[in-house]
């Protein structure tokens, strides 16, 4: 494939945005190569600047359940549009979205909107810690809740790791009341808990991790994370940014039957429109300015051109659940089959396995089984590197990194998911050398 124009591009952006990218991982850096540039794309399929086409894996990192540019979303969108931008006063929509929220998520009783994850979880932790008066909070090694200072934070081999940013440019004293603990280890929790005995205000945690790869919490570790919150009267929050609607339509409390104080939103309550929400108990989110004493706010929060597109992508998904979803696990699963038998064929499951729940998948290039950041994290990420670039030059995008999930849509088919199995089984052998 050429990459002519998207070289060009690239050129001209790396003298105006650092990086010549809005957001990292879009670099391609950790694939060893520079990052191609999109101009379009319809359903399952996405065009670069030089006209090449790829059977997409990346979706937007989420929100395109009903894949891209999909008709019935976009139907009435321009007459929104027309309508005007944004107001700076409250809007019926916004009205509509959180209503469908609190309706299908009954432990969410009321809802604020914002712009982005990073603006959700932030904003869910302050108001958990005026909640409860205390100052610290546990976060998982392999979570990631966004760029805030408090949740920048390094973790290390150890039960807990705290006092240590993970970014320049983050005062240690933001992240001293961080503290850091191993997803799906409860002992760790136990342990910190015993240690910050009525110290922590809320324990903050991805159902599935969805940011160091697809690596699903074990239920009984939710279920104790749940009983040891409770237990020492701290806020409980399921960051479901990437998996609220996606994972299930009634999430996590769907597939776990475990209920948080809090949860966060994004990406698919807003169909691919910059979007984030929090919202929880109704005595924890009457604590929310102007009700409360918690100071939160934003311009362009329940923005009507998200708050449309995501209602209208929320009923759509309602309405047609059954379909939807069994359509993407079972997708999903045809992916899975098709991965581990290359892996068995080729006899490389000490380099390869496989990591899926319901419609998300990650394949990792280390041996599993995959149950936490310390499994993911000696990946051979320059394998996964030549791995992208083969099955790019084959026509699928995938994500360009290792520690990401694939997202499948409604748009994709049988014959995406085959011809995908055939070109990662051509890319593998080509990467290993194999005959």
């Amino acid at each position: 494939m050429e990459f002519n124009k998207s070289k060009e591009i690239y050129n001209e952006a790396v003298k105006y945005i650092p990086g010549g990218v809005n957001s990292p991982v879009r670099a391609f850096k950790s694939v060893g190569m520079e990052p191609i540039f999109i101009e379009r794309a319809k359903g399952a399929k996405i065009y670069d600047a030089d006209s090449n086409e790829y059977t997409d894996y990346i979706c937007s990192w989420g929100p395109l359940i009903l894949g891209h540019s999909n008709d019935e979303l976009l139907e009435g969108f321009v007459d929104i549009l027309k309508k005007g931008t944004s107001y700076g006063v409250p809007t019926k929509i916004e009205v509509d979205v959180a209503k469908f929220i609190c309706e299908n998520y009954t432990q969410v009783e009321m809802v604020r909107m914002v712009n982005s994850g990073t603006e959700a979880t932030m904003s869910a932790l302050r108001t958990a810690r005026a909640y409860t008066k205390r100052n610290k909070i546990v976060k998982f090694e392999g979570c990631y809740h966004g760029h805030s200072d408090s949740l920048l934070v390094k973790s290390g081999s150890g039960t807990i790791t705290y006092n240590v940013p993970t970014s320049p440019g983050v005062p240690e004293d933001t992240i001293k009341d961080t503290l850091v603990c191993r997803y799906n280890d409860l002992e760790s929790v136990i342990n910190v808990f015993d240690e910050y005995k009525d110290q922590i205000a809320a324990g903050i945690v991805e159902p599935v991790a969805g940011n160091m790869g697809v690596v699903p919490a074990k239920k009984e570790f939710l279920e104790g994370l749940r009983k040891i919150t409770k237990d020492n009267n701290s806020v409980l929050i399921f960051d479901e940014v990437i998996t609220g609607f996606r994972l299930a339509f009634g999430g996590a409390k769907e597939v776990y039957g475990v209920e948080a104080d809090m949860t966060c939103f994004g990406k698919i309550i807003g169909a691919g429109l910059p979007v984030g929400a929090y919202g929880g108990k109704r005595e924890i989110m009457e604590m929310v300015s102007p009700l409360g004493p918690v100071y939160q706010a934003g311009t362009l929060s329940g923005n009507p051109l998200a708050m449309y597109m995501g209602y209208k992508n929320l009923l759509i998904l309602k309405e047609r659940k059954d379909d939807i979803y069994n359509h993407m696990e079972r997708l999903a699963k045809k992916l899975e089959s098709g991965f581990n038998k290359i892996i068995e064929e080729l006899n490389l499951a000490d380099k390869l396995c496989v990591s899926r729940i319901n419609g998300m998948i990650s394949l990792f290039f280390t041996n599993g089984p995959i149950v936490s950041y310390d499994s993911v994290k000696d990946c051979d990420t320059n394998m996964y590197g030549k791995f992208f670039r083969a099955m790019l030059e084959r026509g699928f995008l995938l994500p360009p990194a290792q520690f990401e999930g694939f997202f499948l849509s409604y748009a994709h088919t049988d014959e995406d998911v085959d011809k995908t199995i055939e070109a990662t089984k051509e890319s593998i052998k080509e990467i290993y050398s194999i005959n």
